[in-house]
């Protein structure tokens, strides 16, 4: 038998509580002989020995407007099933994307309301002006039955659902209905009370007895939220009386003056926010389709299936979730299928990953984040003749079919093979790689882009011929980057499997030279598929730990031959700093052999030995970092609290502050850069300038004000010391040594200001309860990471890495006690200027009225400090100043006095030497020190 090549669709709708089927199970149609017309009747038998549900359908008399697609003419059908047990409910992406515009929408009609107080009375005048000519009798007409319709609608569709057994709905709704009550509640008690005068002006108005009216109609967002959950919407007939009703109401009270514009625009908002809410909190019931209902399909459009498998899941993606469930399908007579299902949930999978994209990539054309089915369905059929048509070895598509209106299935002759993940490195051969070459030029040659060439896309069958599935995300008309994209993918796929030089070896003798060093600019990360991105990431982790490995048994190594030599040669010691020396040499040698090449990296190096001019820099194709954004949105957070601040301090505080102590405060600032270099160079045993090094920490303040205030800083002294003369490696170290030491101080000093600060009020050393309570905090928080195998692993790693490069450098600045002594004196006296510039800030408003002890000051000082470096705001902005504002206002400083005093610390500290920092960097980038 031929199957048609046709689209169908069957009537049966899935039900959410249908029977499932574990992994790899199998559908069984049985068929003999029997009456002429198609008969099916559906019976669900009660659970197995194993958990799963049997459902049979017996031959039984058809009736008139039976579903036609429900068995074959003259079959008696028994259908087992054994699919892996589906969700009774689901949370849709979709939901939760409504449940946000919602919630936005919701926040911009509150800020209309309250800043543009003249548009909305205007809105209000000319609507109340436009409404004063329509009769009375038809505005009261118009209110009755609103009215009771706005009541009775939901009553009568609950009846239609109750009559249709779909009460899971009905309750859906009525839960919606209860929390959107209670908000209307919540929102009309904060207008009432709390809200500004602007906000309560637009959304009530004065009643003649002198009240107001309410903000939230209490009784219409309830019904909103209910009809949207029940999914009143999606109905054509219902949906249409719901607006008529909808908009007879509002107009009513509008004319009757019980109401304004915004009111109802924020009614609406809050039911229809609520009800989709509810329904991604609760989830929706599932109406994935089941083994039976595919089976139904299948006979629909022809087919006469006998038994169908399903294929075992792919590993969990959201670019590869949405591929559908996959199945192999026997027939009576004929060869057996491929039969793919793809529903609302499985599309859905990955779609704030896709949203993401969208927005960070440029010049990369993506599928739509949301499609229909319809469209779904219609883009895959249309790339899998397009591939064919295209010369290439693709799934050939004989049929498609919708599966009710939450799903459909798409055919294909079935492909024997296993797919290039699964097979063994030996068994992917240079013909394998070639071929798999050939398909992609085949595609490209009519601008076809298949966009997932991963490994478990490429189908290698019995005789090696390479075949490409997985066609959906492809694009037709492609653009040359997304051409090349494939080309990088595919590169570093193989490259994966088979190394670079072979990957690069079989592109260059099927597409050639020119075309493969197109796509270096493209080799990078954020071109490839997410799959491809976590499988480098992982390899980069396993080089760098055996990169670890390796000086750690360096170093271990030459200690021991050290012992070893001084037991031979007890009466010839060689000098401490030979010693040093030669562990240092053992210990690069062995980082210079342990070192890895990347594997883009190796496959950019085989181009360029074919192509030594070919283009290597990278195309930008990141609209904004994941860290920039970050970045901005907390900086916009920082630069609003830093504002508010400014606002609330009278200028005549600023007048009236003491500008010796201002004067004092800018002396703390200027000298805490000397000491920042002294911090630096102590961990550095190399002669470096301490004069360049004081304008490299000048510099670095204006290299916080574009960089978090821990990485800017780190980064710019690596550089400094690398053109100082200092090794990449040792540079790195001795700016770790540096980090890692003031760590250190950082948190002895406070603990031992704590420790002061809990015991200057009392006459014995006993602490506070509360620095007891946070010693006690810090110990059980370091109980739990050494109980805690993962943690515990996590951390040792951490310390060992980063005590791998660290340590050795230490013992370096050991030999010269003057240096070790010139660290840990930066160290201590950046804390004390620091301290002491914000004692002058704080006195040059105080006036003497509130004495805080320099312990308070400190660990005030520290707390903040501390927050600064975590905040991923340049320089910390708002983090510290929030953080400096409420640590001085819990120790005893009034918030008129404090406020300003932050600010002042602020601008003497990060602001005020942004202009120097500038100078000096262009300085000493002129020089080449940076």
């Amino acid at each position: 038998m031929q199957p048609p090549e046709a689209a169908g669709t069957p009537d049966a709708e899935p039900r959410p509580d249908s029977a499932a089927q574990r992994p790899g199970g199998v559908l069984r149609e049985d068929t003999a002989t029997g009456p002429a017309k198609d008969r099916t009747a559906d019976r669900t038998a009660g659970l197995t020995a194993d958990g799963a549900r049997a459902v049979e359908a017996e031959d039984v008399e058809a009736e008139d407007g039976e579903d036609p697609c429900a068995g074959s003419a003259g079959h008696v059908d028994r259908v087992s099933g054994d699919e892996p047990l589906l969700a009774a409910r689901v949370h849709r992406p979709s939901d939760l994307m409504r449940l946000l515009i919602g919630v936005l929408a919701i926040a911009l009609v509150i800020a209309i309301a309250a800043f543009a107080q003249g548009t909305t009375t205007g809105l209000e005048h000319d609507i109340r002006e436009g409404t004063n000519q329509t009769p009375d009798f038809f505005v009261k007409i118009a209110g009755l039955i609103s009215s009771i319709a706005v009541l009775l609608v939901p009553v009568a569709f609950a009846i239609e659902r109750l009559i249709k057994r779909d009460g899971l709905r009905i309750a859906d709704g009525v839960l919606a209905a209860v929390l959107a009550h209670g908000v209307t509640l919540a929102t009309d008690l904060w207008v009432s009370r709390s809200a500004p005068d602007s906000v309560q002006e637009a959304l009530t108005q004065l009643q003649t007895n002198g009240g107001l009216t309410d903000p939230v109609h209490g009784y219409l967002a309830p019904v909103i939220a209910y009809m949207t959950a029940v999914g009143m919407a999606r109905r054509p007939r219902w949906r249409v009386v719901l607006w008529v009703v909808l908009l007879l109401d509002a107009f009513a009270m509008l004319v009757a003056g019980y109401t304004t514009p915004l009111s109802i625009v924020l009614t609406v908002l809050i039911g229809w926010t609520v009800a989709y809410g509810t329904l991604y909190a609760v989830g929706s019931p599932n109406v994935r389709p089941t083994g039976q209902t595919l089976l139904a399909g299948l006979r629909h459009v022809g087919f006469r299936p006998v038994t169908a498998m399903r294929a075992e899941d792919a590993a969990d993606s959201s670019e590869q979730g949405d591929r559908g469930r996959r199945y192999l399908v026997t027939l009576e007579d004929g060869p057996p299928l491929d039969v793919t299902v793809v529903d609302r949930e499985q599309q859905a999978q990955g779609f704030f990953y896709r949203v993401w994209r969208r927005l960070t990539l440029r010049g990369i054309t993506t599928r739509r984040s949301i499609q229909s089915l319809r469209q779904a369905l219609e883009q895959e059929a249309l790339l899998a003749y397009a591939a064919i048509a295209a010369g290439a070895n693709a799934p050939k598509l004989i049929a498609t079919s919708e599966l009710g209106p939450d799903a459909v299935m798409l055919v294909y002759e079935h492909l024997g093979g296993r797919s290039l993940d699964s097979l063994a490195d030996e068994e992917i051969t240079d013909q394998v790689v070639r071929d798999a070459w050939h398909q992609v030029k085949s595609l490209q040659s009519r601008r076809i882009a298949h966009r997932r060439l991963t490994g478990d896309a490429i189908l290698v069958d019995r005789s090696g011929k390479v075949i490409l599935t997985d066609l959906r995300g492809g694009e037709i008309a492609a653009g040359d980057l997304v051409l090349r994209m494939d080309v990088a993918q595919l590169l570093t796929t193989l490259g994966l499997r088979i190394g670079a030089e072979r990957s690069v070896a079989g592109a260059v003798e099927v597409l050639g030279p020119d075309t493969v060093a197109d796509c270096l600019p493209l080799l990078q990360p954020i071109a490839l598929s997410r799959s491809t991105r976590a499988t480098l990431r992982r390899l980069a982790r396993e080089r760098s730990q055996r990169e670890r490995e390796a000086v750690l048994e360096a170093s271990e190594a030459s200690k021991q031959a050290r012992v070893a030599e001084a037991i031979d040669k007890k009466a010839a010691r060689k000098s401490l700093r030979l010693e040093k020396q030669a562990e240092k040499r053992a210990i690069d040698e062995a980082l210079d052999e342990a070192r890895e090449e990347d594997l883009l990296s190796q496959i950019r190096r085989q181009v360029l030995l074919i192509r030594p001019q070919a283009p290597v820099e990278p195309v930008r194709l990141e609209r904004i970092k994941p860290r920039t954004l970050v970045s901005l949105i907390a900086g916009a957070i920082g630069a609003y609290f830093l504002l508010s601040q400014i606002a609330k301090t009278p200028l005549s505080t600023v007048a009236q502050a003491d500008w010796y102590w201002v004067a004092a405060a800018v002396v703390f600032s200027g000298l805490s850069y000397v000491a920042a270099a002294m911090q630096l160079l102590g961990f550095v045993p190399e002669r470096v300038p301490f004069k360049r090094a004081v304008f490299a920490q000048v510099a670095g303040s204006f290299v916080k004000i574009v960089a978090p205030a821990a990485v800017g800083g780190v980064a710019l002294n690596t550089r400094f010391l690398q053109r100082s003369g200092v090794r990449p490696g040792l540079a790195v170290a001795s700016v770790g040594a540096s980090q890692l030491f003031g760590l250190g101080a950082h948190i002895v000093l406070l603990l031992s200001f704590g420790y002061l600060t809990g015991t200057e009020k009392t006459s014995s050393l006993t602490p506070s309860r509360t620095v007891i309570a946070g010693l006690l905090t810090v110990a059980v928080l370091v109980l739990v990471v050494t109980a805690i195998p993962f943690l515990r692993k996590f951390v040792s790693t951490r310390l060992r890495s980063l005590f791998a490069g660290v340590v050795p450098r230490m013992l370096d600045v050991l030999q010269r006690p003057m240096k070790l002594v010139t660290g840990t004196v930066g160290i201590l006296m950046l804390t004390v200027l620091f301290v002491l510039c914000l004692d002058a800030s704080i006195r040059a408003f105080d006036h003497g009225n509130q004495q805080l002890s320099y312990a308070s000051i400190a660990v005030v000082f520290l707390a903040g400090n501390a927050l600064g470096s975590a905040a991923p705001t340049p320089g910390g902005v708002g983090a510290v100043e929030g953080a400096l504002t409420v640590g001085l206002v819990a120790v005893g400083l009034p918030f008129e006095v404090a406020t300003p005093a932050v600010l002042l610390y602020r601008l003497m500290t990060l602001w005020l030497p942004v202009l120097p920092g500038w100078i000096c960097f262009n300085h000493l980038t002129r020089r080449g020190a940076l």
